[in-house]
């Protein structure tokens, strides 16, 4: 893939696992946040918009009416009462993949896992799992990110790691999740983007327009969908870059 930068087009070999983003300064000052480039806009097409869903725990619903395969999906959930009985953790000697693998996508919580399940199959048998937990640390809440990809295939022989990342997000119990879907490219941006992770997946049921795309919430608790949007992608416009080309 070739992408547009300030001073013409140039080749981005890293592409061909990840889409590219933006790095910028949080508002606090104290942290680099990644976000997709806005140029993808231009790619979005069909759209479909949900506000205020309940996701009782244990359930799931289809967000219909784009082509999961290769979509953009951004999302916001807001979470009920964080005082009530949440998990505890001690966040400071745990790393945040090892807890993902623990506490994968069909381990339940009270608040989470709960999220997006993308690229999944009409029954679930594959799926890939972009969820959060929530967590009472000792002295603030703290938001658990993982992209699960144990369920992504049903192929033996493809990587189905399980990736997670601590987001450092001041909830107002509220959390956002952006993730772009490109067929085998998975790419998730939590809290606007202060964790970011890429998985790349290789499923044989889940494909083109066999693809399909849920919310989730296997956590005890409900939460709610405050607003998801969701379009699909159209395909990017390729432009080969030749040395000692003028640019346009």
């Amino acid at each position: 893939m070739f992408v547009r930068d300030p001073i013409g087009y140039r080749k981005q070999a890293f592409l061909r696992s990840s889409i590219p983003r933006t790095i910028l300064l949080d508002k606090t000052g104290k942290q680099l946040v990644q976000w997709p480039i806005k140029e993808l806009k231009k790619l979005r097409a069909r759209q479909v918009s949900l506000h205020n869903i309940d996701i009782k725990g244990g359930t799931v619903f289809e967000i219909a009416g784009i082509t999961a395969s290769q979509a953009d999906v951004e999302v916001s959930f807001e979470l009920p009462n964080l005082e009530d009985q949440i998990e505890l953790m001690d966040t400071k000697s745990v790393d945040p993949q090892q807890l993902c693998s623990e506490k994968n996508s069909s381990v339940r919580g009270v608040l989470g896992p709960f999220g997006l399940l993308v690229l999944a199959s009409k029954n679930l048998t594959e799926q890939t799992a972009i969820f959060f937990r929530i967590f009472k640390g000792y002295d603030k809440f703290v938001v658990l990110m993982c992209s699960d990809q144990s369920r992504s295939s049903l192929k033996r022989d493809v990587d189905k790691k399980i990736f997670g990342a601590f987001v450092d997000a001041n909830l107002s119990h509220k959390i956002s999740l952006r993730t772009l879907i490109d067929h085998s490219v998975v790419e998730s941006f939590g809290g606007k983007g202060k964790a970011c992770i890429t998985a790349r997946v290789y499923p044989e049921l889940a494909i083109d327009n066999k693809s399909h795309l849920y919310a989730f919430n296997y956590g005890t608790r409900s939460v709610r969908v405050s607003r998801l949007r969701a379009w699909s992608m159209k395909k990017a416009r390729i432009v080969e870059f030749h040395e000692g080309r003028k640019l346009e």
